[in-house]
């Protein structure tokens, strides 16, 4: 298990998306107050390895990295859930994009989220690209990247 978190971490680290402690998020708005209340639901979803309803909010670019059955079969041979996340705060970042600030312990990241036919999506691609590169991998490779394979 704690492979596969130093795992997760560093695709997140190396994705670009790892944020200082210090850095102040954006308190929600009228707008994102929405977004902020379904990220934080996903992300509850994630650490309680309800896979299924997580890939579900994934946007369709996200979705055609990785089939919904591959999905959770990954995560249930390995979990990579890192513990519980609180959503600080959804922010426009432009061209339709908002950017969800959230904290696991003391790590703050940022997720992508954006609009699809009028409900909020998860963008792996923007928020994740390690993961992207991990989801591509055969799932034996992939058991090994994160420390699974036995």
């Amino acid at each position: 298990m704690r492979g596969a978190l130093v795992a997760l971490l560093a695709a997140l680290i190396v994705g670009g998306w790892f944020l200082r402690a210090s850095t102040p998020a954006t308190p929600p708005d009228q707008g994102s107050a929405a977004l902020v209340r379904i990220a934080q639901a996903f992300d509850d979803d994630y650490a309680a390895n309800r896979d299924g309803a997580v890939w579900d909010l994934f946007d369709p670019a996200s979705q055609a990295i990785i089939s919904r059955a591959a999905y959770i079969e990954r995560h249930a041979r390995c979990s990579t859930a890192p513990g519980a996340a609180t959503v600080l705060g959804a922010r426009q970042a432009g061209r339709g994009w908002w950017h969800v600030t959230y904290r696991i312990d003391q790590v703050t990241l940022v997720d992508t989220w954006h609009r699809v036919a009028g409900r909020w999506r998860f963008s792996l691609w923007r928020s994740n690209p390690g993961a992207v590169r991990l989801y591509r991998m055969p799932l034996r490779a992939y058991l090994r990247a994160l420390g699974c394979a036995r």
